[in-house]
Protein backbone atom coordinates (compact mmCIF):
# COMPACT_ATOMS: atom_id res chain seq x y z
CA UNK A 1 0.00 0.00 0.00
CA UNK A 2 1.23 3.48 -0.87
CA UNK A 3 -0.26 7.16 0.65
CA UNK A 4 0.11 10.41 -0.22
CA UNK A 5 -1.59 13.33 0.69
CA UNK A 6 -2.67 17.01 -0.95
CA UNK A 7 -4.34 20.29 0.54
CA UNK A 8 -4.36 23.30 1.89
CA UNK A 9 -1.23 24.38 2.56
CA UNK A 10 1.40 21.65 4.04
CA UNK A 11 1.42 17.84 5.11
CA UNK A 12 0.17 19.27 8.91
CA UNK A 13 -3.13 20.56 6.79
CA UNK A 14 -3.19 18.32 3.64
CA UNK A 15 -6.95 18.16 2.98
CA UNK A 16 -6.90 14.61 1.91
CA UNK A 17 -5.07 11.04 1.80
CA UNK A 18 -5.23 8.31 -0.81
CA UNK A 19 -3.84 5.25 0.18
CA UNK A 20 -3.06 3.01 -3.23
CA UNK A 21 -3.33 -0.68 -3.53
CA UNK A 22 -0.31 -2.35 -5.20
CA UNK A 23 -2.97 -3.82 -7.36
CA UNK A 24 -5.86 -1.07 -8.21
CA UNK A 25 -9.24 -2.73 -8.82
CA UNK A 26 -12.16 -0.71 -10.20
CA UNK A 27 -13.37 0.19 -6.82
CA UNK A 28 -12.39 3.70 -5.20
CA UNK A 29 -14.10 4.16 -1.85
CA UNK A 30 -13.75 7.39 -0.56
CA UNK A 31 -14.92 9.23 3.28
CA UNK A 32 -15.45 13.15 2.73
CA UNK A 33 -16.54 13.73 6.26
CA UNK A 34 -14.59 11.84 8.45
CA UNK A 35 -11.69 15.01 8.47
CA UNK A 36 -10.91 15.99 12.14
CA UNK A 37 -8.49 18.47 11.22
CA UNK A 38 -9.39 22.62 11.66
CA UNK A 39 -6.74 25.01 10.55
CA UNK A 40 -5.24 27.80 12.62
CA UNK A 41 -7.08 30.44 10.96
CA UNK A 42 -10.45 28.66 10.07
CA UNK A 43 -11.79 31.93 13.09
CA UNK A 44 -14.78 29.48 14.28
CA UNK A 45 -16.70 31.47 16.87
CA UNK A 46 -14.31 31.02 20.03
CA UNK A 47 -17.49 30.27 22.50
CA UNK A 48 -18.11 27.24 20.41
CA UNK A 49 -17.49 24.20 21.39
CA UNK A 50 -15.49 21.17 20.50
CA UNK A 51 -17.83 18.56 20.33
CA UNK A 52 -20.37 21.24 18.27
CA UNK A 53 -17.75 22.36 16.19
CA UNK A 54 -16.85 18.13 15.36
CA UNK A 55 -20.60 17.18 15.47
CA UNK A 56 -21.14 16.69 11.88
CA UNK A 57 -18.39 14.74 10.97
CA UNK A 58 -19.05 10.82 9.93
CA UNK A 59 -16.80 9.65 12.61
CA UNK A 60 -14.11 7.03 12.25
CA UNK A 61 -15.69 5.74 8.96
CA UNK A 62 -12.04 6.35 7.58
CA UNK A 63 -10.97 3.32 10.42
CA UNK A 64 -13.67 1.27 8.69
CA UNK A 65 -12.71 1.12 5.27
CA UNK A 66 -9.15 1.72 5.64
CA UNK A 67 -8.97 -2.31 4.90
CA UNK A 68 -10.01 -2.22 1.45
CA UNK A 69 -7.21 -0.95 0.29
CA UNK A 70 -5.37 -4.53 1.12
CA UNK A 71 -8.29 -5.71 -1.22
CA UNK A 72 -7.34 -3.83 -4.11
CA UNK A 73 -10.04 -0.48 -3.30
CA UNK A 74 -8.30 2.87 -3.76
CA UNK A 75 -9.39 5.19 -0.45
CA UNK A 76 -9.88 8.15 -0.67
CA UNK A 77 -9.93 10.03 2.99
CA UNK A 78 -10.51 13.80 3.81
CA UNK A 79 -8.42 14.88 6.62
CA UNK A 80 -9.58 18.30 7.13
CA UNK A 81 -13.65 18.32 8.95
CA UNK A 82 -16.62 18.92 7.59
CA UNK A 83 -16.79 22.15 9.29
CA UNK A 84 -13.89 23.96 7.31
CA UNK A 85 -15.85 22.44 3.76
CA UNK A 86 -18.01 20.32 3.01
CA UNK A 87 -16.47 17.91 0.19
CA UNK A 88 -20.48 16.54 -0.68
CA UNK A 89 -21.37 19.89 -1.67
CA UNK A 90 -21.77 21.73 -4.94
CA UNK A 91 -18.80 23.96 -5.17
CA UNK A 92 -20.86 26.65 -6.50
CA UNK A 93 -23.52 26.10 -3.58
CA UNK A 94 -22.83 29.18 -1.76
CA UNK A 95 -25.09 30.39 1.38
CA UNK A 96 -24.97 34.15 1.19
CA UNK A 97 -26.35 34.48 4.56
CA UNK A 98 -22.57 33.57 5.71
CA UNK A 99 -20.58 34.47 2.79
CA UNK A 100 -20.69 38.21 2.48
CA UNK A 101 -20.81 39.38 -1.96
CA UNK A 102 -22.20 36.34 -3.08
CA UNK A 103 -24.22 37.00 -5.67
CA UNK A 104 -28.21 36.50 -5.74
CA UNK A 105 -29.44 33.42 -6.95
CA UNK A 106 -30.97 30.19 -6.20
CA UNK A 107 -29.39 28.07 -3.41
CA UNK A 108 -30.08 24.57 -2.39
CA UNK A 109 -32.43 23.84 0.13
CA UNK A 110 -29.65 22.49 2.33
CA UNK A 111 -27.59 25.62 1.48
CA UNK A 112 -30.69 27.54 2.69
CA UNK A 113 -31.01 25.48 5.97
CA UNK A 114 -26.82 26.54 6.71
CA UNK A 115 -25.06 23.21 5.32
CA UNK A 116 -23.42 24.30 2.10
CA UNK A 117 -20.24 23.79 0.93
CA UNK A 118 -19.32 26.03 3.12
CA UNK A 119 -20.99 25.39 6.35
CA UNK A 120 -23.33 28.16 8.42
CA UNK A 121 -23.97 25.68 11.49
CA UNK A 122 -22.37 22.93 13.27
CA UNK A 123 -24.35 19.14 12.66
CA UNK A 124 -25.86 19.96 16.06
CA UNK A 125 -27.86 23.27 14.93
CA UNK A 126 -24.88 26.16 16.18
CA UNK A 127 -23.91 29.26 14.36
CA UNK A 128 -20.25 28.21 13.63
CA UNK A 129 -19.56 31.88 13.43
CA UNK A 130 -19.51 34.91 15.33
CA UNK A 131 -18.79 36.79 11.97
CA UNK A 132 -19.29 36.50 7.87
CA UNK A 133 -16.76 35.45 5.79
CA UNK A 134 -15.44 37.11 3.10
CA UNK A 135 -15.95 35.98 -0.96
CA UNK A 136 -11.95 35.93 -1.67
CA UNK A 137 -11.88 33.34 1.72
CA UNK A 138 -14.29 31.08 0.83
CA UNK A 139 -13.26 30.61 -2.64
CA UNK A 140 -9.84 30.18 -1.03
CA UNK A 141 -10.78 27.41 0.73
CA UNK A 142 -12.67 25.83 -2.02
CA UNK A 143 -9.35 26.18 -4.31
CA UNK A 144 -7.50 24.86 -1.54
CA UNK A 145 -8.94 21.96 -0.31
CA UNK A 146 -12.75 21.07 -2.67
CA UNK A 147 -11.35 21.05 -5.75
CA UNK A 148 -7.98 19.13 -5.15
CA UNK A 149 -9.88 16.24 -3.11
CA UNK A 150 -12.22 16.07 -6.54
CA UNK A 151 -9.25 16.00 -8.87
CA UNK A 152 -8.00 13.14 -6.87
CA UNK A 153 -11.13 11.27 -7.13
CA UNK A 154 -11.22 12.15 -10.92
CA UNK A 155 -7.77 11.00 -11.28
CA UNK A 156 -8.54 7.56 -9.75
CA UNK A 157 -11.97 6.96 -11.24
CA UNK A 158 -10.58 7.41 -14.85
CA UNK A 159 -7.31 5.60 -14.10
CA UNK A 160 -10.34 2.92 -12.40
CA UNK A 161 -12.14 2.84 -15.79
CA UNK A 162 -9.40 3.06 -18.12
CA UNK A 163 -7.73 -0.35 -16.57
CA UNK A 164 -10.83 -2.14 -16.46
CA UNK A 165 -13.86 -0.78 -18.19
CA UNK A 166 -15.79 0.33 -15.99
CA UNK A 167 -15.00 2.39 -12.35
CA UNK A 168 -17.38 2.29 -9.16
CA UNK A 169 -17.46 4.91 -6.38
CA UNK A 170 -18.54 3.88 -2.76
CA UNK A 171 -19.16 6.86 -1.12
CA UNK A 172 -18.95 6.11 2.33
CA UNK A 173 -20.93 8.37 5.81
CA UNK A 174 -22.26 7.55 8.85
CA UNK A 175 -25.75 9.22 10.29
CA UNK A 176 -26.36 10.42 13.78
CA UNK A 177 -28.74 7.85 15.28
CA UNK A 178 -31.61 10.24 15.74
CA UNK A 179 -31.69 11.02 12.26
CA UNK A 180 -33.72 8.07 11.01
CA UNK A 181 -35.72 7.52 14.65
CA UNK A 182 -39.07 6.71 14.14
CA UNK A 183 -42.36 7.45 16.06
CA UNK A 184 -41.66 6.90 20.39
CA UNK A 185 -37.46 6.99 19.59
CA UNK A 186 -37.60 3.64 17.86
CA UNK A 187 -34.20 3.03 16.07
CA UNK A 188 -34.37 3.57 12.57
CA UNK A 189 -32.37 0.98 9.82
CA UNK A 190 -28.71 0.43 10.52
CA UNK A 191 -27.41 1.50 6.83
CA UNK A 192 -29.12 3.54 4.27
CA UNK A 193 -27.76 2.80 0.67
CA UNK A 194 -28.19 5.73 -1.90
CA UNK A 195 -28.44 5.26 -5.30
CA UNK A 196 -30.08 8.26 -6.29
CA UNK A 197 -33.62 5.92 -6.92
CA UNK A 198 -31.76 3.48 -9.35
CA UNK A 199 -29.99 5.80 -11.85
CA UNK A 200 -26.40 6.74 -10.14
CA UNK A 201 -25.35 3.01 -10.47
CA UNK A 202 -26.24 -1.24 -11.68
CA UNK A 203 -29.16 -2.54 -10.25
CA UNK A 204 -26.89 -5.68 -9.30
CA UNK A 205 -24.37 -3.32 -6.84
CA UNK A 206 -27.15 -2.25 -5.07
CA UNK A 207 -28.87 -5.66 -4.50
CA UNK A 208 -25.18 -6.92 -3.70
CA UNK A 209 -24.50 -4.47 -1.28
CA UNK A 210 -28.06 -4.92 0.51
CA UNK A 211 -27.63 -8.71 0.44
CA UNK A 212 -24.09 -8.12 2.31
CA UNK A 213 -25.36 -6.12 5.24
CA UNK A 214 -28.49 -7.61 5.81
CA UNK A 215 -26.43 -10.83 6.08
CA UNK A 216 -25.17 -9.20 8.93
CA UNK A 217 -28.46 -9.16 10.60
CA UNK A 218 -28.48 -5.17 10.05
CA UNK A 219 -31.26 -3.45 8.38
CA UNK A 220 -31.46 -1.89 5.56
CA UNK A 221 -33.32 1.14 4.01
CA UNK A 222 -32.55 2.44 0.42
CA UNK A 223 -32.51 6.06 -0.17
CA UNK A 224 -34.63 7.09 2.47
CA UNK A 225 -33.60 9.70 4.07
CA UNK A 226 -30.64 9.62 2.27
CA UNK A 227 -30.42 9.18 -1.62
CA UNK A 228 -26.92 9.83 -2.03
CA UNK A 229 -25.40 13.38 -2.41
CA UNK A 230 -23.37 15.69 -5.03
CA UNK A 231 -20.83 13.28 -5.47
CA UNK A 232 -23.12 10.52 -5.93
CA UNK A 233 -24.88 12.36 -8.17
CA UNK A 234 -21.73 13.78 -10.15
CA UNK A 235 -20.48 10.11 -10.54
CA UNK A 236 -23.36 7.99 -11.07
CA UNK A 237 -23.23 7.97 -14.68
CA UNK A 238 -23.25 4.25 -16.01
CA UNK A 239 -23.97 4.70 -19.45
CA UNK A 240 -20.40 6.22 -19.02
CA UNK A 241 -18.67 3.64 -16.93
CA UNK A 242 -19.08 5.32 -13.95
CA UNK A 243 -21.11 3.83 -11.12
CA UNK A 244 -21.59 5.36 -7.48
CA UNK A 245 -23.60 4.10 -4.85
CA UNK A 246 -23.35 6.17 -0.97
CA UNK A 247 -23.43 4.21 2.17
CA UNK A 248 -24.73 5.96 5.31
CA UNK A 249 -24.11 3.69 8.45
CA UNK A 250 -26.15 4.36 11.94
CA UNK A 251 -23.57 5.56 14.65
CA UNK A 252 -25.46 3.64 16.74
CA UNK A 253 -23.72 0.92 15.63
CA UNK A 254 -20.52 1.41 16.37
CA UNK A 255 -19.65 5.40 18.21
CA UNK A 256 -20.30 6.51 21.49
CA UNK A 257 -22.00 10.28 20.34
CA UNK A 258 -22.02 11.58 23.69
CA UNK A 259 -18.59 10.84 24.61
CA UNK A 260 -17.05 10.86 20.94
CA UNK A 261 -15.49 7.36 21.03
CA UNK A 262 -15.77 3.87 19.82
CA UNK A 263 -18.57 2.48 21.27
CA UNK A 264 -19.91 -1.07 22.73
CA UNK A 265 -20.52 -2.17 19.31
CA UNK A 266 -17.38 -1.09 17.32
CA UNK A 267 -15.86 -4.27 17.29
CA UNK A 268 -18.76 -6.25 15.81
CA UNK A 269 -19.01 -3.17 13.43
CA UNK A 270 -15.70 -3.21 12.13
CA UNK A 271 -15.35 -6.97 11.11
CA UNK A 272 -19.18 -6.58 9.75
CA UNK A 273 -17.84 -3.97 7.41
CA UNK A 274 -14.75 -5.55 6.64
CA UNK A 275 -16.83 -8.70 5.62
CA UNK A 276 -19.00 -6.42 3.79
CA UNK A 277 -15.96 -4.77 1.41
CA UNK A 278 -14.50 -8.41 1.40
CA UNK A 279 -17.72 -9.38 -0.21
CA UNK A 280 -18.10 -6.29 -2.84
CA UNK A 281 -14.21 -6.68 -3.48
CA UNK A 282 -14.00 -10.59 -3.86
CA UNK A 283 -12.84 -11.39 -7.95
CA UNK A 284 -12.76 -7.77 -8.58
Amino acid sequence: MDQDGAGAGGSDDDAFVVLRPQTPGRFVFASPHSGTVYPPGMGADPALSGASLHSAEDALVDRLIAPGVDLGATVVLARLGRAWVDLNRDPADLDPVLIEGVADGPISARTAAGYGVIPRLTGDGRPLYDRRLTLDEARGRIARTHAPYHQALTDRMEAARARHGEAVLVDWHSMPARATQGAGGARGPDVVLGDRHGSSCSAELTRRLRRAFEALGWRVALNQPYAGGWTTQSWGRPSEGFHAVQIELNRALYFDEAARSPGPGWSRTEKGVARVIADLLDGT
